[in-house]
């Protein structure tokens, strides 16, 4: 019978904290069955252990273990990737490709950052979980699998359900058991367990003595928040490790290597809330400028059927304020001539039906070239919004889609499609 303490040693896991241990514990109950197991934590605690414990304690531990991370593979593809495709279902498809479902039969399939599946993958992972089926992209065959799913998400599920973004379905056949794993900040006795066993992992990398950190060093390193977690941990003591002669750390050096903690405790740039409120601004102006064009656009329409029905005479009469807001207000700068022969009026021209024709026409290329010109601002904009999110984020995608109000996937999309 696996201990937890012998699993720990088998991979490689460092700490004491009950709630480390009991998440261990469960791991190792649920392993003997087939039901679903959703993990739930925040990016860096070591979620991805989870799985290959249960896959290696369980009866499927001599077939595959395939990882899949759902965030990482574009919206356009993600279905292809997990249920294989047909020759020729796309542009691309040259050949018939196995996808992970079909591969991993009669093993266990890992889906890291389950929450950012979209929703129409969400209805054929369902179909998977309910009756082991599943169809190929451009297929009508129904396919068979058995496999073992263990999702991770460092989301709340209940948000993305409430805003739409996560089945609710789906949610409850993921989670037939949970396993929560604790942030660092909550096991601060396990912090220096840890940052030793790093810097001695990476002492003997780069052959040289271990760091060896002082009283006060110890105290700092626990009371920081540590946001990244393990992975922010392992960064810090591999920075100190190659960066430091000294290898006696005080409290004065390790500060040094520690982000700066204004609140938000956040390792990367912390975000500037007046530079949020700008940024929302602008967008609140880009749609007010939108919203005036369409306005204008409604009023240049109205103007041009007056024309055709009133004549221009009677129009620029009882019109001047409209054709000053839509024209400007000098003559020059109007390009349209609205002066006619009276004699040529739309009310005693003969061939008044090929004239209607004309006008109509006239009308419709000039609509279609305003709303062309809409688009075109609006796409610059776009552009312009996601540069400069893009710049203040550091490069950093989820940040700038968290930022942008949409789904890092959607990011990457509009990233290719305008060849940032």
């Amino acid at each position: 019978m696996d201990t937890v303490q012998s699993i720990k040693q088998r991979f490689e896991i460092i700490g004491n904290d009950p709630k480390l241990n009991r998440a261990i514990e469960k791991a190792i109950q649920v392993a003997p069955t087939d039901i679903s197991v959703l993990v739930a934590g925040e990016s860096g605690v070591g979620k991805e252990n989870i799985p290959k414990i249960i896959h290696s304690l369980s009866h499927r531990k001599h077939g595959k273990y395939i990882a899949v991370n759902c965030g990482a593979i574009p919206e356009g593809t993600i279905d292809s990737e997990l249920f294989g495709h047909e020759k020729g279902a796309f542009t691309g498809a040259t050949s018939t490709r196995e996808g992970y479902f079909e591969v991993a039969n009669g093993g266990t399939i890992f889906l890291d950052e389950v929450g950012e599946l979209p929703l129409t993958t969400q209805v054929r992972l369902l179909r998977v979980l309910e009756n082991g089926e599943f169809i190929k992209v451009g297929s009508s065959h129904v396919q068979k699998t058995n496999v073992r799913i263990v999702a991770a998400t460092n989301v709340n599920l209940f948000k993305a359900i409430e805003k739409g973004k996560f089945r609710e379905d789906l949610y409850y056949r993921l989670s037939t058991v949970d396993i929560h794993l604790p942030p660092l900040r909550d096991r601060k006795e396990d912090i220096h367990l840890l940052f030793r066993k790093f810097v001695a992992d990476f002492a003997n990398k780069y052959k040289m003595p271990p760091l060896k950190l002082d009283e006060n060093a110890i105290l700092l390193l626990q009371k920081f928040r540590w946001s990244g977690n393990i992975r922010q941990l392992r960064n810090v003591a591999e920075q100190i490790s190659v960066l430091e002669t000294n290898r006696d750390i005080t409290a004065a050096t390790l500060q040094s290597y520690l982000p700066t903690e204004d609140g938000s405790n956040l390792p990367s740039v912390i975000k500037d809330k007046k530079n949020d409120s700008d940024f929302n601004t602008e967008r609140e102006i880009l749609y007010k400028v939108l919203f005036d064009m369409k306005s204008d656009l409604h009023d240049l329409k109205k103007l041009t059927l007056e024309l055709m029905q009133n004549g221009s005479s009677k129009v620029q009469e009882t019109n001047k304020s409209l054709i000053k807001k839509i024209y400007g207000s000098k003559e020059e700068d109007s390009e349209i001539d609205f002066e006619e022969d009276p004699g040529t009026s739309l009310i005693t021209r003969p061939n008044i039906e090929q004239d209607y024709e004309e006008q109509d026409n006239n009308n419709y290329l000039l609509a279609e070239t305003i709303e062309e010109e809409e688009v075109l601002r609006l796409e610059q904009k776009e552009i312009e919004m996601i540069k400069k999110s893009l710049e203040k984020n550091k490069g950093k995608r989820k940040a700038a889609a968290d930022e942008l109000g949409i789904s890092e996937r959607t990011l990457y999309r509009k990233i290719k499609q305008f060849d940032l």
